[in-house]
């Protein structure tokens, strides 16, 4: 089995943390969602070195230990350094890109762009986008965060990491008593500081009304298209898949029972076993 290799790229301009296999292909590109970094992947990279395949998870630009986002529009910055890590790592082999919930988005919106870029298909895992977020809300206005933010002494980051995994950690289950420890440490590690939770709500505030207004041109997309979705999701429920299917009636849709928003945590063998399968199926 090939180890886990951790390094940093360069990629669109901006400088990332990459967690990588080395494998047989195609090899399959990972993108967190909002709020995330690549450590919500390491389960299923686990999975994956057993299988031997080639993989990537990465830092999006503004999370983890990622450059931060540049003035001005968010998704056109995430489209430039995701099609960079298309072409770069994928050593210009196609490969297959798959991603939660705002990288779900982010993945649809490299399919549009399949005509350019080296694309075998692209996973969508609930992407953000096809209905109005309802996420966001749901952290900005928790009392916890609101009152984090407003402590005018400095706060251990051990105890900022307590309070937001308190958060964070029951957002992406299917019931809050689910929750493992290593999910609430993925989810809660990226903002282990005051200053870096007020960075997340304000990109969050940035990317709703992208989110909210059309980010896709679906007719566009020219590779296949497999959407996975948890059948418990409580924050992007699986209805959204109706406006990828009315406009690509050809889609791949998965539903995982018992599973909530984020299967990479929750399903990691389901989702590995589609991830195989995919685009054969």
């Amino acid at each position: 089995m090939k180890p886990l290799i951790e390094h940093a790229l360069e990629l669109g301009g901006h400088r990332t943390r990459v967690l990588e296999l080395e494998g047989d292909g195609p090899g399959i590109v990972l993108l967190h969602g909002w709020g995330e970094s690549a450590e919500t992947w390491r389960p299923l990279l686990a999975v994956l070195a057993r299988a031997g395949r080639r993989a990537v998870a990465v830092d999006l630009p503004g999370f983890g230990h990622a450059s931060g986002l540049e003035p001005g529009a968010i998704l056109p910055q995430f489209d430039d350094f995701a099609g960079a890590l298309v072409q770069t790592w994928g050593r210009g082999e196609p490969v297959v890109v798959a991603g939660n919930s705002l990288g779900g988005c982010v993945a649809l919106r490299l399919a549009e762009r399949a005509g350019d870029l080296p694309l075998t298909g692209v996973i969508p895992v609930a992407p953000a986008g096809l209905e109005l977020p309802g996420w966001f809300d749901v952290v900005e206005r928790d009392p916890i965060i609101r009152r984090l933010l407003e402590i005018p002494i400095p706060v251990p980051s051990a105890l900022v990491r307590k309070l937001v995994g308190g958060v964070d950690g029951r957002l992406p289950s299917s019931s809050p008593g689910a929750t493992q420890r290593d999910v609430v440490d993925a989810f809660a590690g990226p903002h282990d500081s005051r200053r870096h939770s007020a960075a997340l709500l304000e990109s969050g505030r940035r990317l709703l009304p992208e989110l909210a207004h059309a980010p896709y041109d679906l007719a566009a997309i020219g590779c296949p298209v497999m959407l996975v979705w948890g059948a418990r999701d409580r924050l992007v429920p699986d209805g959204a898949a109706r406006v990828v299917l009315d406009a690509l009636p050809a889609t791949w849709v998965e539903l995982i029972d018992g599973c909530g928003n984020c299967p990479q945590v929750e399903a990691t063998d389901r989702l590995l076993e589609l991830l195989l399968a995919f685009p054969a199926g």
